[in-house]
């Protein structure tokens, strides 16, 4: 089933840029095309402009699993918001410094659920919430965000990434760029680590293992994003993460898959509020 999404979230980003591309061709002689521009949102006055939709996401059934599970999300994100006496964070051409929320959820791991984690103590949900900041150029935009976990596992965890940015037409919008998370010794010790009663649970299969804080993981992100009618989006993103680190190192990852990916495909819509 991950594979059948992936192979589908994939073609569609291709035939895309295929199609795009295809627009750009000129006939000899012919000057060709300026190369569209982002998209400039009249926001009407408004203050609060942001985006509310929902996804499936496909990704590992728990931290270091090489099995898949499809889950549903929320997609969220804050376009543009201005503040009285302090500015204005966001733009309507997308350019420039914004800031908003994050957010994340971690499934449950039961070793009922998986037989391969018999021995291992149980991990309830998971939820993260902080702050995400981002500064985007025509081309290209860096990014960052840090939240704190509580629930199943408890600490704090952050991602860093960077895009090049291509927009083959108005309302296509193409993303692709390296990744990095990191997390706090509590956090990774939650999902990685090995504690003597849990090795002796497992009759010596996992041994004991006491995971440290640090990066977690590496990888490559692509997304992409279509407007199809006024305010309304279509969203793809698959990513491909490597497990580093203390994690990488981790009983419970040599015994399934360093390698994790995620695929999700969503629909979301803007809203604009005038707050002021």
């Amino acid at each position: 089933m991950a594979l059948r999404f992936a192979s589908a979230v994939v073609a569609a980003i291709l035939g895309s840029t295929t199609l795009a591309n295809a627009a750009d061709v000129v006939a000899p002689y012919e000057s060709a095309p300026a190369a569209p521009q982002p998209a400039t949102v009249d926001y009407a006055g408004a203050d609060f402009v942001f985006e509310l939709g929902i996804k499936g996401i496909i990704d590992p059934e728990y931290l270091g699993s090489d099995n898949y599970k499809i889950r549903p999300g929320v997609i969220l994100s804050v376009e543009y918001l201005n503040l009285p006496g302090i500015g204005s964070f966001g733009g309507p051409d997308g350019l420039g410094f914004s800031i908003g929320p994050s957010f994340d959820y971690v499934g449950a791991r039961k070793a009922s659920d998986h037989p391969e984690l018999s021995g291992l103590d149980d991990v309830d949900p998971t939820y993260q919430a902080g702050i995400k900041a981002s500064y985007a150029w025509q081309y290209a935009e860096v990014y960052g965000s840090a939240r704190y976990a509580f629930g199943g596992a408890k600490g704090f965890v952050g991602d860093l990434g960077a895009n090049l940015i291509a927009r083959p037409t108005d309302t296509l919008t193409l993303k692709l760029g390296p990744t990095a998370s990191l997390a706090s010794k509590s956090y990774m010790e939650d999902y990685f680590s090995v504690s003597p009663s849990e090795s002796a649970a497992s009759g010596g299969r996992f041994a004991t293992y006491d995971a440290k804080g640090g990066f977690k993981s590496v990888g490559v992100a692509a997304s992409a994003r279509y407007e199809f009618r006024p305010d309304w989006f279509l969203n793809a993103d698959a990513s491909w993460d490597r497990l580093v680190g203390s994690a990488k190192d981790s009983p419970i990852v040599k015994a399934s898959d360093k390698n994790q990916y995620s695929f999700t495909l969503g629909i979301s819509k803007r809203f604009s509020l005038d707050l002021w």
